[in-house]
């Protein structure tokens, strides 16, 4: 059996990346294989506008030291990364090379090329970084948390481990979610040949929903990029001819919350744990995925795939690859509150065709989706990774 060192930074706001770090290594467990861990904590989300916060983002000194450390301890047979701004920084690959140890790296968004991580700005998708050395214009426009100088602070990051090889040459094997995500890595300068793709996947599975809710519902963090404006102005229009509930949290929750205050039919539920949330899931007459950024694989697609629940989502980035329309879901153009409001009727008006959907999601979700798919996957990558650094 593999032994694996799980490295991962959390976020300071519980997100996708880290569930998906927590079901990989519960997976992992569960097959009996040995997993040790590295983790770091933020505490706050503004740390890297202190300079010696922003000069351990470039190179932490002491996870370094702490990682060179536990891998002599352990052993494990691959390093496998995940997200690890802004405390324990790139360093962690050179810990692992300096041992001698396979390291994989999952590619959950564009960081190693955009300050913000999203190719977002101003509303819209922007690649103006993608193939710089220093990604210049993220700084001119305070694209990390709307500061300069914390910007700054990641950008140096990334030219300084551009410049010495750590993303070309010193991790062994990347996963990127999605053939969209691969190919814009590829676009920046990753070689094609150390770059898989593996989808996220549920590890428990959560048994196939009924759909007998009669409401859509949106789940995710409530932020611009997620589309959540053009949602609601859809919602405007659709009102209560099918409910709209909203699960998640953000910035942009008390103008939501306004916005639900006056709809009726719309419902504001705030953040909910995993079970509530699959459970609303495979109630729901369908999911509606508006993002208006560039994707990688959002979690909450695969759980309602698994749920066998409709998905109706914005073509952009990734999603057309997890979405097939008139199959397992209806595709709309990103930002279009009319086009969306089309294809939400239309779906009200076919429930024979919904219900065909709701079996295909579930089927979908058996043949490409399940934790035993996700498993050999992986390990696959795993094998890989450690042939070549041998």
């Amino acid at each position: 059996m593999l032994k694996v060192l799980a490295v991962h930074n959390y976020y300071h706001q519980r997100g996708g990346e880290d569930r998906v770090f927590e079901d990989e290594v519960n997976l992992l467990k569960s097959r009996g294989h040995r997993v040790s861990q590295f983790i770091r904590r933020n505490s706050s989300p503004g740390q890297l506008r202190n300079p010696r916060a922003a000069a351990g983002s470039v190179w932490s000194r002491s996870s370094f030291n702490e990682l060179r450390a536990l891998l002599r301890s352990e052993q494990p047979d691959v390093m496998h990364l995940h997200n690890t701004l802004p405390l324990i920084s790139p360093s962690a690959v050179h810990a692992a090379r300096a041992e001698r140890i396979a390291t994989v790296q999952t590619l959950h968004n564009y960081r190693i090329f955009c300050p913000n991580g999203m190719f977002f700005r101003q509303g819209r998708p922007c690649e103006d970084c993608l193939g710089k050395f220093l990604p210049w214009p993220g700084i001119l426009h305070s694209c990390y948390r709307q500061s300069r100088t914390a910007t700054t602070a990641v950008a140096s990051m990334l030219a300084t481990h551009r410049a010495i090889g750590t993303w070309s040459s010193g991790v062994s094997r990347y996963i990127a979610l999605s053939e969209f995500s691969r190919s814009k890595h590829i676009e920046g300068g990753l070689p094609a040949s150390k770059i898989a793709i593996k989808p996220n996947f549920v590890l428990a599975d959560p048994g196939e929903g009924r759909g007998e809710g009669g409401f859509a519902l949106y789940v995710g963090r409530l932020s611009p990029e997620k589309g959540l404006r053009t949602l609601m102005r859809t919602w405007e229009q659709v009102g209560s001819r099918l409910p709209l509930y909203l699960v998640g949290d953000g910035p942009l929750r008390a103008e939501v919350s306004a916005f639900a205050a006056g709809i009726p039919s719309c419902r504001l539920l705030g953040p909910m744990s995993g079970d509530q949330t699959l459970e609303l899931i495979g109630a729901a007459a369908a999911l509606i995925v508006p993002s208006e950024c560039y994707e990688g694989f959002p979690r909450v697609i695969v759980e309602a795939l698994a749920k066998g629940t409709p998905i109706v989502a914005s073509e952009i980035g990734g999603l057309g690859e997890l979405v097939t329309t008139g199959h397992t879901g209806i595709m709309f153009r990103p930002g279009d509150a009319t086009d969306l409001l089309e294809k939400v009727e239309w779906l009200i008006g076919h429930p024979g065709t919904h219900d065909q959907m709701r079996s295909n999601s579930r089927t979908e979700y058996e043949l490409k989706y399940s934790a035993e798919e996700n498993y050999r996957t992986l390990l696959s990558i795993y094998d890989e990774a450690i042939e070549c650094t041998r």
